[in-house]
């Protein structure tokens, strides 16, 4: 089990999770996809088990259900205990983003199956959209054929 600094959802039932620096918008874009429909895994922290044919993500038994709405505070909401990575979202700050990048990467986790890391900026008004289409894209293994899907 591997533990990192994130947040999660739930997008039909396949995991993302949400990296970046402190102010990069992970709980700004987890709240507005959660609103658009997506469910709570976890929030600040998310937990990374390995499995035969994927791996699954859960929220640190501690702050299950928790979640920090920014000018509010902590608040409860209805969680998915656990997902299937689907997908791995860095969000840049401004202009650290490329328009056509040349390569993908991938988070490799022990026996499962490697997940793909794309940089979005999260503040961005089509941030969840955008999210959602590179989503189906993951899960129907269909990225663009110049991505380079060895890394």
């Amino acid at each position: 089990m591997i533990t990192l600094h994130a947040s999660a959802v739930a997008i039909d039932g396949y995991a993302v999770i949400l990296r970046g620096p402190s102010g990069a918008g992970k709980s700004d874009l987890a709240l507005r996809l959660i609103d658009e429909g997506a469910i709570l895994v976890a929030d600040d922290y998310v937990e990374l088990h390995a499995r035969k044919n994927h791996i699954e993500v859960t929220a640190p038994e501690k702050i299950r259900g928790l979640f920090e709405i920014y000018g509010l505070g902590i608040v409860t909401m209805p969680v998915q205990a656990v997902a299937e990575l689907a997908l791995v979202c860095d969000l840049s700050v401004g202009g650290e983003m490329e328009r056509l990048p040349e390569k993908i990467g991938r988070l490799h986790l022990d026996d499962g199956p490697p997940a793909p890391i794309v940089k979005l900026d999260g503040r961005m008004p089509s941030a969840s959209a955008r999210l959602r289409q590179i989503l189906r894209l993951a899960v129907d293994n269909a990225f663009p054929s110049d991505f380079d899907k060895s890394v």
